[in-house]
């Protein structure tokens, strides 16, 4: 399967826009949207034959949400962690296949202040349980924006960035203890070289100047390691500040 991730950052531009275009390049076989920011009723479209979409929205209208675009049929697909401080954003899409839960999930930002840190730290350890109950019935893929570098080799600037948003010390020690809990970094297990990036700034021609950030994953039970076959980002698809990234894996 191949199985694709992207921050669109409004899906309603990014559908005025390459959407369509990069479906009929990439064919994926599961399309995880984050930063929807719209409800299922504001996107008059047609999705591509042979596929199906599943939603989770944020309760505030213009923020935040995810979706999972999908022509594998899932056995089920639930929103949300059940758990209220987290359940009210549109943040986590599970999907159940046979052999694996798809996990689609739009991290909190810290914010610039970093006033949103705490909760940043809560949601860390509750997202890190949810995926554990999970991997109890069966192994876990994981994957969106995860809204932090977890390495020096994950940003242009590191020494600049160690008190940031993104790069703080406590934000590295979330997506740290995902790893500690027997979580892969696909992207990483294949391609230990620094320099790939995910996002680029807006300002200053970043992204022409590759100075970015990798802030989207996909993560995967080490069970499935052998089964990975590919992981890449497309850093030259263009229609939001972040690029796809994906996977190919035998699920």
């Amino acid at each position: 399967m191949k199985l694709i991730s992207w921050n669109v950052n409004g899906l309603r531009s990014i559908l005025r826009g390459h959407l369509y275009e990069y479906l009929a390049k990439e064919k994926p076989d599961v399309l995880c949207l984050q930063e929807t920011k719209c409800q299922p009723g504001d996107v008059e479209t047609t999705w591509p034959k042979g596929y199906s979409m599943h939603w989770n929205s944020a309760e505030k209208k213009g923020y935040a949400g995810t979706a999972i675009l999908t022509r594998a049929r899932p056995l089920n697909v639930r929103p949300h962690m059940n758990i209220v401080e987290h359940d009210h954003e549109g943040r986590v899409l599970t999907a159940e296949f046979a052999r694996c839960f798809l996990v689609n999930v739009y991290v909190p930002n810290a914010k610039r202040d970093l006033s949103r840190l705490p909760y940043r730290q809560r949601w860390d350890r509750d997202f890190l349980a949810y995926l554990k109950r999970l991997e109890r019935k069966k192994p876990v893929v994981f994957c969106g924006d995860f809204n932090v570098a977890h390495t020096e080799l994950d940003l242009t600037n590191p020494k600049a960035n160690i008190h940031n948003h993104g790069f703080t010390a406590e934000e590295r020690a979330g997506f740290d203890k995902f790893i500690k809990a027997g979580f892969l970094d696909t992207f990483r297990e294949l391609e230990p070289s620094g320099g790939h990036y995910t996002w680029w700034s807006p300002m200053g021609n970043a992204r022409a100047k590759n100075v970015g950030w990798r802030l989207d994953y996909f993560l995967v039970s080490s069970a499935l390691l052998p089964c990975l076959n590919k992981a890449f980002i497309r850093d030259k698809v263009l229609g939001a500040d972040h690029c796809p990234v994906g996977i190919e894996i035998e699920i």
